[in-house]
């Protein structure tokens, strides 16, 4: 199958499957025309890493875990399926909590206060631990100990000027990714991004990916315009391409 075949299959854009080729996590063959072909291996291959994506695991940790001589399929998918089921589990107890709350809200049945957050578990931010293993610890530390240190209206000030740069961004998403309105527009929210953290060209282009790879980010983004993610994934690569030559 050509790209564009396995991109419609399964549902993901043809940039995403090229990045996957780029960084040597899913290598097709290559005609002497260059056209990327997938043999039935490489749909494997994808599958395997997109339950990995779709339980959290960051694309890095799947190409460590695929390319490893002791990877077996079938025993990966009997993991995928244990923790898929955990997943389901927690989701199930999430349910009954808001079911529970229903029948409270009506008056049917009395609640602790226990009871309103069972299913509930903060112990870990799946956003900040992915960013720790792309970036390091010094730039998440670095920005969320910025973001502590600010007063409650400075925060509220933080979000607004952030909703604002995404939808300046929403409102050119159709225009070209390397033109001088959208990289003015992208350099803004690479400077903003520095006023909360530390973040390298590398680290800007990479996160920029994220938006794309990342279909939590994906659909958080696009709320604010189809495709803006896509958008900035584009200028953002562009810029940090145009700024490190």
């Amino acid at each position: 199958m050509k790209v564009r075949e396995v991109a419609g299959l399964v549902g993901i854009s043809v940039r995403t499957l090229h990045h996957y080729d780029e960084i040597g996590l899913l290598e097709p063959e290559t005609t002497e025309s260059g056209y990327r072909i997938y043999s039935e291996k490489e749909l494997e291959t994808l599958q395997q890493i997109l339950f990995f994506k779709k339980l959290g695991f960051p694309l890095k940790k799947i190409k460590e875990i695929i390319n490893s001589p002791s990877f077996d399929r079938e025993e990966a998918l009997y993991v995928q399926r244990k923790m898929l089921l955990e997943e389901r589990s927690r989701l199930d107890n999430m349910i009954a909590t808001i079911d529970k709350t229903i029948q409270n809200t009506k008056g049917e049945i009395p609640m602790s206060d226990q009871e309103k957050f069972e299913g509930f578990d903060f112990s870990k931010n799946p956003y900040e631990q992915e960013a720790r293993e792309r970036w390091g610890d010094k730039a998440v530390e670095e920005s969320n100990a910025k973001v502590n240190q600010l007063s409650k209206d400075e925060q509220q000030a933080m979000e607004q000027e952030f909703d604002r740069i995404y939808r300046d961004l929403a409102a050119i998403r159709h225009q070209a990714p390397d033109s001088n309105e959208a990289q003015a527009a992208i350099k803004v929210w690479y400077d903003y991004l520095n006023k909360i953290g530390s973040y390298s060209l590398d680290a800007f282009k990479g996160l920029g990916q994220m938006y794309v790879d990342d279909e939590r980010f994906t659909k958080n983004i696009d709320t604010y315009g189809d495709g803006l993610a896509m958008f900035m994934c584009d200028a953002m690569a562009f810029y940090a391409d145009r700024k490190k030559a």
